[in-house]
């Protein structure tokens, strides 16, 4: 399912690639660039997008052809994709996200539009909007990591190879053997986790999809090994089955959990799931949790991230995943530190 910040990008791409009049671009074309640039949108969806940016923007519609063409005003001369105040304080907004989440190299790519919806607020004195860079702030959901820091030419092969279904030779820090190893790459998909890019790619002449942090590429060049391609790959299905969520059995189990209401409030308006129950509170205050979730440790450690603000009651493996872990923690802080800082004599 597509964010919130995955939309504002696909409207600023889908924005650069207008042209002025008199040239213009189809909507058919629109939607084949799109696709190039990693966005999969129907043509429907294109055209519902382009309507309603074109109240906001000076968009042309040629609608006497079809497909519809679309164009800029030739008197338009901005590259900002949007300079109303609620639009530039949304890309503002977004820069914040994306830096705890998107490498630096991607997000200077962006930097434009950021900078010009900077520009674009320090301009609106009049109306208030002196002060608005110590009013807007994004904050990450828990602990955000720096994104781990990639070559810009890296990025650069990388993105060129996937978009442009090439093969890539590559030296890569693998961290399992502790050594650099040589591989050559067949690009499938890039997927961003926290704070960590992975390229998706087949490697040597294995067909199984596998996983490389591109914090961990040291060299990258063009492979002259013909590019093999899985046209039945969906980076959406490869994520679905578990492929980032350490999955630990079958697809999605039921959980239920006695939470305290202060977590019972947080998930009635963030549910954890969409199959997600709360029951009244009992005589002791506790509500119980019924959800479908993932199977996996990713939801496990989410859990444990609330204490003993929650008792999972079920799965079972759960229940003794949890308990196992609480008593480990016990033995550790129940035993005298093995090293004790001593203030200096």
């Amino acid at each position: 399912m597509a964010t919130q910040h995955d939309t504002l990008i696909r409207y600023i791409t889908m924005l650069q690639l207008i042209p002025r009049a008199p040239q213009f671009k189809a909507t058919t074309t629109l939607r084949d660039l799109l696709a190039d640039r990693g966005f999969h949108v129907d043509l429907r969806s294109i055209q519902r997008d382009l309507d309603k940016m074109s109240l906001h923007f000076p968009l042309l519609c040629n609608k006497n052809e079809r497909p519809y063409r679309w164009s800029f005003d030739p008197s338009y001369k901005s590259n900002l994709p949007a300079l109303d105040t609620a639009t530039a304080l949304t890309l503002v907004l977004a820069e914040e996200y994306l830096k705890s989440l998107l490498p630096q190299i991607a997000i200077d790519r962006l930097s434009p539009q950021f900078d010009g919806a900077r520009k674009f607020l320090d301009g609106l004195h009049e109306n208030g909007y002196a002060s608005w860079s110590r009013q807007v702030r994004a904050i990450p959901n828990g602990k955000a990591l720096l994104p781990a820091a990639i070559l810009p030419h890296i990025w650069q092969g990388v993105s060129d190879a996937l978009l442009e279904r090439q093969t890539i030779a590559v030296q890569y820090l693998s961290r399992q053997q502790g050594e650099v190893r040589a591989f050559t790459l067949h690009p499938q998909g890039l997927v961003v986790r926290h704070s960590v890019s992975y390229l998706l790619a087949t490697v040597n002449d294995y067909e199984d999809i596998r996983q490389f942090a591109l914090h961990r590429i040291q060299e990258l060049k063009p492979s002259p090994a013909a590019y093999r391609s899985h046209p039945d790959f969906s980076v959406e299905a490869y994520i679905a089955k578990g492929a980032f969520g350490y999955p630990l059995g079958q697809q999605h189990v039921e959980l239920v959990a006695k939470i305290d209401k202060a977590m019972a409030w947080l998930l009635a308006e963030t549910p954890i799931s969409q199959q997600q129950h709360l029951s009244a509170a009992d005589e002791q205050g506790w509500i119980t949790l019924t959800a479908t979730v993932p199977n996996d440790q990713q939801t496990q450690w989410w859990i444990m991230g609330f204490g003993a603000r929650i008792q999972v009651l079920a799965p079972s493996s759960w229940r003794e995943a949890i308990i196992e872990q609480a008593q480990k923690m016990m033995e550790q802080y129940g035993a005298a530190p093995s090293v004790l800082h001593q203030a200096p004599s």
